[in-house]
């Protein structure tokens, strides 16, 4: 394996991707739980990039991070009795890194046999653009049903939202 940009990158954004998600389930503080997803997934939107899909990295950075990890946030900060949740199962610590060795163990296991000792080369030559994939969700043999049917059902949850949430002496 020869030591270029692309490899240093997908290191980097492991580091970025693992480090999150091991901070987010080890963090007592949900906050700062929260910034760890959003360090995460922020590596998630690397990978995207290393993989040549930079709509999917964008929409990964405005949707995740931008959205949900914003709404957590706000979720958090606006429930002030949440934010201190005591740790009383220490003592499961010894099951969880066994656990953890097992789950390592089995996934060498299954993968080493499947790829033969042996890593994919490079990722497939073709990619496809942002417009391909823009033409490919709005084409009439694309994805129009299924986007109308998202929209119908987004509108009639957020009425419902709207009904459940509203005032009833207002």
């Amino acid at each position: 394996m020869e030591l270029n940009a692309v490899t240093i990158g997908f290191a980097v954004f492991t580091i970025f991707t693992l480090g999150g998600g091991f901070g987010v389930v080890t963090t007592r503080n949900l906050f700062q739980g929260t910034i760890w997803l959003m360090v995460s997934l922020f590596g998630v939107a690397g990978y995207f990039i290393l993989l040549s899909a930079p709509f999917l990295a964008a929409v990964q950075i405005l949707v995740y991070i931008g959205a949900i990890a914003i709404l957590i946030t706000f979720a958090v900060m606006l429930t002030r009795s949440v934010t201190r949740i005591k740790a009383r199962y220490v003592r499961l610590i010894p099951s969880f890194i066994g656990s953890l060795v097992l789950f390592l163990i089995l996934l060498l296991g299954i993968t080493i046999p499947i790829f033969g000792g042996q890593l994919p080369e490079s990722a497939p030559e073709y990619v496809a653009t942002t417009r391909e994939l823009g033409t490919a969700l709005v084409d009439e043999n694309g994805f129009v049903v299924p986007f109308m049917l998202a929209s119908v059902l987004l509108t009639a949850a957020m009425i419902g939202a709207i009904f459940i949430a509203r005032d009833e002496n207002a």
